[in-house]
């Protein structure tokens, strides 16, 4: 495995391997070993074309926990915004000895396009391009659902997790759909019908109108930004008929099953998609994501650049 594109790049023993080697990746973290020397003398260059604050800060401790030397590098102040190509700025990367880029782009196939053209010849990691992609945020959810409910199971079988809100613009509903339901899980999309894509019907998935009668019957509940940068057109009436329709509030909380647990990728609008009383619940695991994130973004730097998962009982 060179590159992590897409989830469709993982089988889902990969995905197992990954998550697994998150989960001894988080054992040695929590002891006394704060910094593993796996990576010692690999350079990793966070290419940021869009704004980030999770992702980029997450694959920057992720890598200097494994000793790797970490560059950023953003659009704003480079050379991206006065107009040079992707193709200069990644041979500009390799000819600084890159030997890994996380990108993220707003155009959707950024980082296919990077990996498939080989530029360079270091990994790509899709960072999220577009609205197509964001697999290690997918990773990072299905590693703390399988942490909250897996029963100690290694997949995520009979479990069922529903994705609310906006999907048209989401790249994280799209990972997550392709991986859960992969490793098992029963998906249910949940949205009006103008923030569904064209071709939704085809996702290993299904769709539901009603918020409220699909609540009582999900083990986790993911909400979704609703992405008003993203938006030309007017996709529903106004705030608070969305807030009524698709928003998590304490009412809708109260009729979860009690292990259900709510997550959401970050960032929030509060009082839009969730209540900001449920963002802050016992039941949100929304701060533990980012956590978990940088034990899973460690781990497919392992297993990307040090040569395969890591062996449960590693020290």
């Amino acid at each position: 495995m060179r590159h992590l594109l897409s989830i469709n790049d993982l089988s889902a023993s990969d995905a197992i391997g990954i998550l697994d080697t998150a989960t001894e990746l988080a054992r040695i973290n929590d002891g006394q070993v704060k910094k593993l020397p796996t990576l010692r003398g690999r350079t990793i260059v966070n290419l940021f074309a869009e704004d980030s604050t999770r992702t980029r800060i997450s694959f920057e401790a992720a890598a200097k926990r494994l000793s790797a030397d970490v560059i950023n590098f953003s659009a704003k102040g480079s050379s991206l915004s006065k107009g040079e190509s992707l193709k200069d700025t990644a041979q500009t990367l390799q000819a600084m000895g890159a030997d890994a880029v996380v990108i993220r782009h707003s155009a959707s196939g950024a980082a296919q396009r990077l990996a498939d053209l080989e530029w360079m010849s270091g990994s790509v990691i899709n960072a999220g391009d577009g609205t197509h992609e964001h697999p290690s945020q997918a990773l990072l959810d299905a590693f703390t659902i399988r942490k909250h409910l897996g029963k100690g199971a290694s997949d995520l079988k009979g479990l069922r997790v529903a994705i609310v809100g906006d999907v048209l613009h989401s790249r994280v509903a799209r990972s997550n759909v392709l991986l859960l339901s992969m490793l098992g899980a029963d998906v249910v999309l949940v949205a009006p019908p103008t923030l569904l894509p064209v071709g939704v019907e085809s996702w290993p998935a299904t769709i539901s109108y009603d918020f409220d009668s699909v609540i009582p019957n999900v083990d986790a509940i993911m909400m979704l930004r609703v992405q008003q940068e993203r938006m030309s057109d007017l996709f529903f009436p106004n705030s608070r008929e969305y807030s009524r329709y698709f928003g998590l509030n304490s009412e809708r909380m109260s009729a979860m099953a009690k292990h259900a647990i709510v997550m959401h990728p970050g960032p929030m609008n509060r009082g839009l998609e969730i209540a900001a009383d449920v963002a802050d619940s016992a039941r949100s695991v929304i701060v533990e994501q980012v956590t978990n994130g940088v034990n899973v973004r460690m781990a497919i730097l392992y297993v990307l650049l040090a040569g395969g998962p890591l062996e449960v009982g590693s020290n």
